[in-house]
């Protein structure tokens, strides 16, 4: 599963992770810190926002080239742009400072972030262990001619598969970025899924929008999205070439939140390109 869906919200996984290991902290810390009528909630959740701004600079500065152009996309966190581990690192040591200066808050403050951070530590090797035995499903979709295409015909090469629609505004904005995306990496196969929308309507589309894209595909009913556990749009799959899912990303990408997946991808490439060179 790479979503959660609550009425008409939507999560991706990992988020609904992070904001669950915040409710276990901020219960741990209260349950720890009831007797002595103490409640870390409010540095807690400091801590939260403190690891999340780190988080975010250090992706910011680990990617400028891509965010120099427009620096207003720095703001845009919606792209899902954060280096996890300087955050974690963050909150440490800020709890360790929080906790120099008010020893009493110390322990209920000690345990909640321990808690959270271990709940998160676990989820997220659960989710990664879930995803490396997530494999590219065996569905044959249609091009534009209505022609039959299988997916598992383009494993072989590193493989990012766009599930999107017209209607849908973080598609229409994603586009030109996996447009350009698709131009600049010739060793990535980029497949463009539409769902549920007929060729005409899509065709309209680029012609309106001056896209033009490879590998345009369209599923009717909206199989793919179901069968890997799907629930918004716009989702975009990274697989390995071996046919193994590497990641996911719910919601709009950003110039640089796809190069940090194109990098990864590249990284799982290259090993299988260097064992069939000869000896």
């Amino acid at each position: 599963m790479l979503s959660f869906s609550i009425g008409p919200f939507t999560l991706a996984m990992n988020h609904l992770l992070l904001l669950l290991a915040l409710g276990l902290a901020t219960a741990v810390g209260w349950i720890s810190g009831r007797r002595q009528g103490i409640n870390p909630e409010r540095e807690l959740f400091g801590l939260f926002l403190l690891g999340l701004v780190v988080a975010r600079l250090a992706f910011v500065i680990a990617y400028w080239p891509q965010y120099r152009g427009s620096l207003m996309s720095v703001l845009d966190i919606r792209d899902g742009g954060f280096w996890v581990w300087p955050g974690v690192i963050a909150v440490l040591v800020g709890a360790v400072m929080r906790g120099w200066k008010h020893p009493k808050r110390r322990t209920p403050m000690g345990l909640g972030v321990a808690s959270g951070l271990l709940f998160w530590w676990l989820a997220n090797l659960g989710l990664s262990a879930e995803h490396q035995d997530a494999r590219l499903p065996d569905l044959t979709l249609h091009n534009a001619a209505g022609e039959p295409v299988r997916l598992n015909d383009y494993r072989g090469k590193p493989l990012v598969i766009n599930l999107w629609a017209t209607w849908c505004p973080p598609c229409r904005r994603e586009m030109p970025v996996l447009q350009a995306a698709q131009q600049a990496n010739p060793d990535v196969t980029f497949l463009f899924v539409n769902q549920a929308e007929s060729p005409r309507e899509v065709a309209t589309f680029f012609a309106s929008q001056g896209l033009h894209l490879d590998n345009v595909l369209f599923d009717g009913h909206g199989e793919l999205a179901q069968q890997v556990g799907s629930a918004a749009l716009p989702t975009t799959l990274f697989y390995r070439p071996d046919g193994r899912l590497l990641g996911s990303h719910l919601g709009e990408l950003s110039n640089a939140s796809l190069k940090r997946s194109l990098d990864s991808l590249s990284e799982t490439a290259t090993p299988a390109s260097s064992s069939r060179s000869p000896l």
